[in-house]
């Protein structure tokens, strides 16, 4: 029997069944398989996906929807892969008109890389801003901080979310309250008993991930990246705002080093809600 056109195939709801099929579209595309991060994004959002006749997935992408469930406020789009035996056949096009479809008014946003950012462009998204990937080994510098860090606790996680809601701009508890399992580790900041910050640092293949990086200023940022760094093993990986031009040089200098750049993207709303000066880094720039 012939094989059906592309454009015939169904696009489909994915599910965590799926997972090893997703991770197999990163590894197809030279990416890591990534099947914690697939698993957060397959259960705390939607992935879509185009299943191929013969075996695995054509294309799959992610959505992260955040605020009220009837009304999101906003959605994030990541993970956006085709096989390469598919490429450049228009999949990776009609996976995002299909989004774009089904998400209807709710405003959206992604981080692209270099070569995704011309179909965005093409489907009306608007480039922001930029996050800077750095990874490596941190070196401590032995001076020390003011800013007090610990571990989080049960009792945090309200306080948690209040915070993280008036700086990421809307409401994400879906997520936020998946932290303490998907992370190996969740550090907060405090000054005089008020939380100040906080942090994730998740395992990501040979890495730790650190996101979502919130914090009231730099010095409270640098401290928990030290404090997340101190109990890892693995270096550490991240996505700095570049604004953060402070932050970002401290980072280099402690041995992290600049891997790649992406575009921040909108559509549906010419900026991202919340305090950007407060927002440091995504807890995956797949998930916003």
């Amino acid at each position: 029997m012939p094989t059906p056109s592309l454009t015939a195939l169904p696009i489909r709801r994915l599910t965590l069944r799926d997972l090893a099929a997703c991770a197999d579209l990163s590894e197809d595309r030279r990416w890591p398989r990534e099947e914690h991060k697939w698993s957060l994004l397959l259960t705390a959002g939607r992935g879509y996906g185009i299943d191929d006749p013969d075996g695995g997935l054509v294309g799959a992408c992610a959505v992260t929807e955040y605020g009220p469930h009837e009304r999101p406020a906003l959605a994030a789009i990541g993970m956006v892969l085709v096989a390469e035996r598919h490429g450049r056949k228009g999949v990776g096009r009609r996976l995002m008109r299909h989004v774009l479809s089904t998400m209807g008014t709710t405003p959206l946003t992604l981080y692209a890389t270099p070569n995704g950012r011309p179909l965005y462009e093409e489907l009306g998204f608007k480039a922001i801003g930029r996050a800077e990937m750095v990874r490596g080994h941190f070196t401590p510098d032995g001076s020390g901080t003011r800013v007090a860090t610990r571990a989080a606790t049960a009792e945090d996680l309200t306080t948690i979310l209040r915070l993280d809601e008036e700086v990421f701009g809307t409401d994400r508890t879906h997520i936020i309250t998946r932290l303490p399992a998907f992370a190996d580790q969740l550090r907060v900041a405090e000054e005089n008993g008020r939380l100040i910050g906080y942090a994730g640092a998740w395992p990501n293949m040979d890495t730790h991930v650190v996101g979502p990086l919130i914090a009231r200023d730099t010095e409270t940022a640098k401290a928990l990246i030290a404090s997340l760094a101190a109990h890892s093993d693995r270096p550490l990986r991240t996505d700095l705002d570049v604004r953060h031009e402070e932050l970002l040089a401290w980072a280099k200098e402690r041995g992290l080093a600049s891997v790649a750049f992406n575009t921040v993207m909108t559509y549906g709303v010419t900026e991202l809600p919340g305090d950007w000066s407060r927002r440091f880094a995504p807890l995956t720039v797949a998930a916003g």
